[in-house]
């Protein structure tokens, strides 16, 4: 294989390829990316055995041909080159890189020994035609997914499609975001509910970081799913099992109801939390057209502040944990929260106010 491109794409995306690689030890060819010319073009593949990357870069093919190559070595060498064009030869195993002053051989092994990467050879249900808003919305969500793969249903994000819209769900049971798209050229024929994994659309958002402005096409196989761009492929296993209900635990109506503004409010609950426990308990006492913030420790002392807002019912004090409050806050961009609550120890919901499409259930710590 002899290819010429430039630095700058090729290192785009072989940071893409590179992150989902790892250290394994009963596998090395998995701590390798596949380099191969396909289409006129140098294809670069990585995989975990549960999501594949592939993408294209451009570049002048002299040769045909295929390696696999140490990620980290391969991706941290080509990061430190200038702007230039380089030149990328293998022979006998081995993969030549030249760049003006600098050259290099890495140590490689057969391309025949690579992973097999699922091809997903059906047309797309969804057109997202721009990344960032993909990115954008799922990155309200993601970080509400349980971290502990004990209960996997919950350990990935929900997508609900319908004609009409698509859902974003993920919850870890203390706390609950879902997101809603409102998009009517969904291509499906009838209701669609799938979970993918956390680490996947984490990947996802991370490639749309780097190519923001990319239509990404969403395409679902049998039991794996794909989000495709011109240049860049995910492929990812879809989770088994059953999403809970998790409807039921939204309110529909509130004892008490709050309006203030969304970045005092986040200042405060932050100032709280120096006091805070060592459960990060925040205590939020409500009434009318004011809300005191109030954190102690025995150890370190107490904060108390008040902030004016809104307030619509009856007077309620309830004690949230502030790291899950803040997650919720900062998923918001809208002026001015609501915050919706029934007692002590139900369910509360923040929303952006004057605005529809995100909420935030987020259960209280019980006394």
């Amino acid at each position: 294989m002899k290819i010429i491109c430039l630095q700058e794409n090729l290192k785009t995306n072989l940071n893409i390829t590179q992150n989902i690689v790892g250290r394994n030890l009963t596998l090395p060819i998995l701590n390798n990316l596949l380099l191969e010319t396909e289409g006129g073009r140098l294809k670069i593949s990585s995989t975990n055995l549960e999501i594949g990357i592939n993408t294209w870069t451009s570049g002048k093919i002299e040769k045909q041909g295929s390696i696999t190559c140490p990620a980290k070595i391969l991706s941290s060498f080509i990061n430190s080159l200038p702007n230039k064009k380089i030149e990328l030869e293998v022979k006998d195993n081995t993969l030549f890189v030249r760049c003006e002053n600098y050259k290099a051989s890495i140590k490689g092994l057969p391309s025949d020994d690579f992973p097999l990467i699922p091809k997903i050879k059906e047309k797309p249900i969804i057109i997202f035609k721009k990344g960032e808003i993909l990115k954008n919305n799922l990155s309200q969500v993601v970080g509400s997914a349980a971290l502990s793969e004990s209960r996997p249903e919950i350990s990935g994000i929900l997508f609900k499609i319908d004609k009409e819209a698509i859902k974003f769900v993920a919850t870890d049971s203390f706390r609950l975001a879902e997101k809603t798209i409102y998009q009517t050229n969904n291509l499906i024929t009838k209701p669609i509910s799938l979970i993918i994994p956390q680490r996947t659309i984490q990947e996802l958002i991370r490639i749309l970081t780097e190519k923001p402005d990319n239509e990404v096409r969403f395409i679902l196989g049998d039991s794996q799913v794909l989000f495709e761009t011109n240049e860049v492929q995910l492929i990812s296993r879809i989770i088994d099992g059953q999403y809970p209900d998790y409807q039921q635990i939204i309110p529909k109506s509130f004892e008490t109801q709050a309006t203030l503004l969304k970045d005092e409010f986040v200042n405060n609950i932050k100032i709280a939390s120096i006091f805070s426990s060592k459960i990060n308990d925040v205590k939020l006492s409500i009434y009318s057209g004011k809300i005191d913030i109030l954190s102690q420790d025995a150890d370190l002392g107490e904060n108390k502040s008040q902030i004016p807002a809104d307030v619509k019912g009856k007077p309620m004090e309830v004690i949230f944990n502030f790291r899950y409050f803040l997650d919720g806050l900062s998923n918001i961009s809208t002026k001015n929260v609501s915050l919706g609550l029934n007692s002590e120890t139900s369910p509360s919901v923040i929303r952006p106010s004057g605005e529809d499409g995100f909420l935030y259930v987020i259960m209280p710590i019980k006394t």
